[in-house]
């Protein structure tokens, strides 16, 4: 399959119009400021942009950030432009012929954004083996992946790996592919299926499996959409298996719980990070408008007192008295699959 995905988006793939379902097609709008920031990339880099979701989450000035699977560099160049001459970007993938594309466009890129040098670099590498690759540990603020850990056969060892290069109080903000399912065999083997990210997707509750094994313990869900086959072949395939596009977010923390713990914390948001004035949104269930006391469970408190949010909210509270489990927290399924609608898998939810 490793081959077979090589050959797919080395040879076969030459631009989005190439693909035979609409896995590797972000659904969600993009923001204005996003869509001002991609028409400064060259034309062949965003023509063979193949993700399924916006890995961009808020307050990145400065960071030091790595995306797995970076294909010909859109992502890679779009958030050379949010971190900034001082922060840097890495891009890593497998595929020769994606990367040379990617690394022609390094200083006409510099160039267009005006800086003095560029702030990226390309590496060749499968994810799977990230350890043998020239990437420092706990050398990055943020890791981002779109669209690419499904095409990965060692998903655990990828995880595993990006806990080990993020800094503490790090996050990994992936989209992907998942289904309400484990996908049939006849599907995880046929390589059309598999290559465009719908054989090697993940069931919800295997994710948050082999995330809490890798370290990540409270796994956050973002943002979702369905996934639709309109080939009628392929569609047979998958029978009633559903398949969804969701962004999640995952925050290198040591001593996270396992459920939503209450110890009457609170925060306020002051309305200060970036394009975001009036409310922002950690996550599909956490929305802060500013001035608003919202209670929190111990997780989130701190996956914003101890992360890059920090001197965004005010802080109400410590961890000094237990109340128990946080009101209204359960295990509801990620993806509505009658629907589309969400309700989270942890989190205050």
């Amino acid at each position: 399959m490793l081959e077979e995905v090589k050959n797919y988006y080395g040879k076969v793939l030459k631009t989005s119009a190439d693909l035979q379902t609409n896995a590797c097609c972000t659904a969600q709008p993009v923001p204005d400021q996003i869509n001002d920031l991609l028409g400064r990339l060259a034309p062949e880099v965003v023509q063979r942009y193949y993700g399924c979701g916006l890995v961009v989450p808020s307050e990145l000035d400065g960071l030091r950030v790595l995306d797995l699977g970076c294909g010909a560099g859109r992502d890679v160049y779009l958030l050379s432009q949010l971190v900034g001459e001082q922060g840097a970007v890495v891009g890593v993938d497998m595929t020769r012929e994606q990367l040379d594309v990617a690394e022609a466009y390094v200083e006409e890129h510099a160039r267009r954004f005006g800086y003095r040098a560029s702030n990226v670099r390309f590496v060749q590498g499968e994810l799977e083996k990230l350890d043998e690759l020239d990437l420092p540990p706990e050398g990055f603020d943020l890791i981002v992946s779109n669209c690419v850990i499904n095409l990965c056969q060692a998903k655990d060892k990828v995880l595993a790996a990006a806990h080990r290069l993020l800094k503490p109080g790090g996050e990994i903000y992936f989209s992907d592919v998942y289904a309400d399912r484990r996908v049939p065999q006849a599907a995880a083997r046929h390589p059309v299926l598999y290559s465009e990210c719908l054989g090697g997707a993940l069931y919800w509750n295997d994710l948050i499996t082999l995330a809490r094994g890798a370290g990540f313990i409270d796994p956050r869900l973002v943002s979702d959409s369905p996934i639709a086959i309109h080939n009628t072949d392929l569609a047979a395939l998958v029978g009633e298996t559903r398949f969804f596009s969701a962004t999640y977010r995952l925050f290198k923390l040591a001593g996270l719980e396992p459920a939503c713990e209450d110890y009457g914390q609170a925060v306020v948001y002051r309305g200060t990070i970036a394009q975001h004035p009036t409310a922002w949104q950690l996550d599909k269930h956490h929305r802060f408008e500013k001035g608003r006391v919202t209670p929190v469970c111990g997780n989130t408190w701190r996956m914003l007192a101890e992360t890059r949010f920090r001197a965004h909210f005010d802080y109400v509270g410590d961890t000094g008295t237990h109340y128990g489990i946080f009101a209204g927290c359960g295990t509801a399924l990620p993806f509505d699959t009658a629907a589309g609608a969400v309700a989270g898998p942890s989190g205050c939810c």
